[in-house]
């Protein structure tokens, strides 16, 4: 049921993508909104609390929709799989920015490349040259597929096995989501959102985020360059920016770096916050305050024929994932 359940969700979110500013990620936002404003009180519990309210919750309810159409109809609790997959997976959410730029450099309009970079992120990247626009452009896509579609599959392969139905994509989702929604508001928009309550969203959402970045890292090593994925994440990924929010992405950059034998890393875009611009459910925004140069990677100079060797390589990677699901599936159903 997990392989088809993620495979019409696909589908569907290739065929008809979740407009921007859709009711959902828009309920979602104000249920985040709600819980820091009412359970947030400056102490680490309160953190916490208001966290599993932001998260748990939306994640229990999801389970127990679940269980309860289970019990009624197999083939209802299917649907909402689907459905719930659907909002919380798929490329669309952000490739139609990485698309553009791709068209733009190949275009040698480097200027509405520039731009295009600078909505997306609400960074200025003004000054870029040509490959510190493919870089930024790498690494920001392939982190960007590991949230919505990698580390979604991971914890709702996990959970489905278990009986737990589409739980683990609310949880995974939300998790990230509040980790940046908050910390982009106390930053940008001088919402409340104490240090506690930060400090608990970061320290969730890098524990949850820990074997799914492990797991997408090991994918792009299979069908990429495995020698090369797997020496730059061992010797590399230490060498990111500190922080446990940004160790996890270090992993997966590293492995991309050698996967595809290209140069990451180096100097970071400074961000420029205007007021609700990262406020999405999707992770377009600025995810957590950069340092200024992390070490870079070894590998090739970033040309734009590095794109393209990108999305062979996620492409590779979900074929890998949905032959695993199928595999899992198939037992199951035999067992």
């Amino acid at each position: 049921m997990s392989f088809f359940a993620v495979l019409f969700a696909l589908i569907i979110e290739q065929a008809r993508p979740l407009a921007r500013g859709n009711l959902i990620h828009a309920g979602l936002r104000r249920w985040a909104r709600w819980a820091s404003r009412s359970l947030d009180a400056g102490k680490p519990v309160h953190g916490w609390v208001a966290w599993g309210m932001a998260v748990l919750a939306p994640a229990l309810l999801t389970l127990a929709i679940h269980w309860l159409l289970w019990s009624v109809n197999i083939a209802l609790a299917f649907v909402w799989g689907v459905a719930v997959l659907y909002v919380t997976l798929g490329f669309r959410q952000f490739s139609h920015y990485f698309t553009d730029i791709r068209d733009a450099l190949d275009d040698g309009d480097e200027t509405t490349a520039r731009e295009l970079l600078a909505q997306w992120r609400q960074v200025d990247a003004t000054e870029l040259p040509r490959s510190e626009i493919v870089r930024h452009v790498i690494e920001y896509s392939v982190l960007a597929a590991h949230r919505h579609v990698f580390g979604v599959l991971a914890w709702f392969s996990v959970l489905a096995a278990l009986g737990l139905g589409p739980a683990g994509a609310v949880l995974y989702r939300l998790s990230e989501f509040v980790s940046r929604y908050w910390a982009h508001k106390s930053r940008s928009t001088g919402e409340s959102a104490s240090p506690a309550l930060q400090d608990a969203a970061a320290r969730a959402w890098h524990l949850i985020d820990y074997v799914p970045a492990r797991l997408t890292s090991l994918g792009f090593a299979v069908v990429g360059s495995f020698e090369d994925a797997i020496d730059g994440w061992r010797n590399y990924a230490q060498r990111q920016p500190a922080g446990p929010e940004n160790h996890n992405d270090g992993v997966i950059l590293a492995a991309t770096s050698g996967a595809v034998n290209v140069r990451l890393g180096g100097e970071a875009l400074k961000a420029a916050f205007a007021p609700d611009a990262s406020q999405g459910f999707q992770a377009n925004g600025p995810d957590q305050p950069a340092p200024d140069v992390t070490e870079s990677t070894p590998g090739r100079e970033p040309e734009v024929a590095h794109l393209r060797s990108v999305v062979g390589l996620v492409w590779r990677s979900v074929v890998l994932w949905m032959v695993l699901l199928a595999l899992l599936t198939l037992a199951r159903l035999l067992g």
